[in-house]
């Protein structure tokens, strides 16, 4: 499962390490150590440009939380953060996104809670987990576009543009946090991933794997991370449990 990360990588280190090739410098979306459900967020994407005849690398900010074309509102985007991995071709929410219109989601890393036991109640601990390596995580994401009928077609807020984060089976080291984890990708996986000519949806489901373990490493961090409405570096540093006084 994914419902919370940290993205604070430069649109200028995105685009270099991606090979992204088009991009709005006024597009701007501040760093964030705490990112939520339907916030913004900066995703990679191939599309055909307006006027163009082929599809080009592009960075976009969208909204965390798809909401499927034949939706009747926005509202359900809350609920449709994350996508599995095994039924994503399938599911009505998602597999016309799978089959064109897939992204990845450049992060920092994710954060996700463990249940630890206690004498009194139980206690929610909080991990980072992000690479070894310090390269951003590139999480396989899926877009979608919907349109309020309510407006014309031309009108500036007529279209909204949202995405969701693919999941899998948590490998050895994430396991005992948590069964789920976010499906990210190596740099070699890439192009096929992002190429809107693969419609074929068992040759797009052959590229839902997980890279061999090893590549991540994880860390317990403070509570603290569990309010939006706390959004610092500091989030992602690595705690003791003499300095939250938490269980681990």
């Amino acid at each position: 499962m994914c419902g919370r990360f940290a993205a604070s990588t430069t649109p200028e280190d995105i685009v270099e390490h991606f090979g992204v090739a088009q991009w709005d410098p006024a597009e701007t979306l501040a760093p964030s150590w705490n990112v939520a459900p339907t916030q913004p967020v900066r995703v990679v994407l191939e599309r055909i440009p307006k006027g163009g005849t082929a599809p080009v690398r592009q960075l976009r900010v969208l909204r965390w939380g798809l909401v499927p074309a034949w939706s009747r509102s926005p509202e359900s985007a809350v609920k449709m953060i994350n996508a599995r991995a095994d039924t994503v071709h399938e599911k009505p929410s998602y597999r016309q996104a799978f089959a064109s219109r897939r992204c990845l989601v450049p992060v920092d890393g994710y954060y996700e809670w463990q249940t630890a036991p206690s004498e009194t109640r139980p206690r929610r601990q909080p991990y980072f987990v992000s690479r070894v390596d310090g390269a951003p995580l590139a999480l396989a994401g899926l877009y979608e576009f919907w349109r309020d009928r309510g407006r014309p077609a031309d009108h500036p807020e007529a279209w909204l543009v949202t995405c969701t984060i693919v999941t899998t089976e948590a490998e050895e080291l994430l396991a005992p946090i948590h069964e789920r984890m976010p499906l990210y990708l190596q740099p070699q996986s890439f192009d096929a991933w992002l190429d809107p000519a693969l419609c074929d949806a068992d040759q797009a489901r052959s590229l839902l794997v997980a890279p061999e373990p090893g590549l991540l490493q994880v860390a317990p961090v403070s509570a603290a991370v569990g309010s939006v409405r706390n959004n610092h570096p500091g989030l992602t540093a690595q705690v003791t449990p003499e300095e939250e006084g938490l269980l681990f």
